[in-house]
């Protein structure tokens, strides 16, 4: 089995399965709204429901539901084609992609599952929060950090040996 594919099996249970198992204990342990204190002043454990996008987008909108699952799965079929075509030694890549797809993949199955997304992890300083977010929300900021560095990384290489 090619290495990029390994990265796939291996990598993508692990977030999508943290991502579902937190969300459930979250859900089953805490009150909506309910606040446990981490880091006093920067860091709690916020029970939330969100459901619009990053930044509440569109959680008022009737049809943010149908809009969200055929943009995830666009996304999702989108990932996966880039994914196919990454060369075996195209490890970072893979693993960001990877991240990525696990992250949608965690949101889309509470969003269908609830209509809505679980969102626990809230970081603040004094009283301005950061909007609060999840294991499957992280998954995807890290793995758009690692495309960006990996993109950039590749474009140095072909410069480096003249092939782009």
């Amino acid at each position: 089995m090619k290495a990029k594919y390994c990265i796939l099996a291996l990598t993508a249970p692990v977030i999508l399965i943290s991502d579902q198992l937190t969300k459930l204990y979250i859900d089953r342990t805490m009150k909506l709204y309910e606040s446990i204190p981490v880091v006093d002043g920067l860091f709690s454990i916020t029970y939330l429901r969100n459901k619009g996008a990053a930044f509440s987008f569109l959680s008022d909108a009737s049809w943010r539901l149908p809009f969200f699952l055929l943009a995830t799965a666009i996304a999702v079929v989108a990932i996966l084609v880039a994914f196919n075509k990454l060369r075996d030694d195209q490890r970072f890549a893979a693993v960001s992609l990877t991240f990525i797809l696990s992250g949608a993949v965690g949101n889309l199955i509470d969003r269908v599952r609830m209509g809505e997304v679980i969102d626990f992890l809230d970081v603040y300083w004094r009283s301005h929060h950061w909007p609060a977010f999840n294991v499957a929300d992280s998954a995807i900021c890290v793995g758009v950090a690692m495309l960006a560095l990996d993109l950039f990384r590749e474009e140095r290489r072909m410069k480096k040996t003249g092939s782009g």
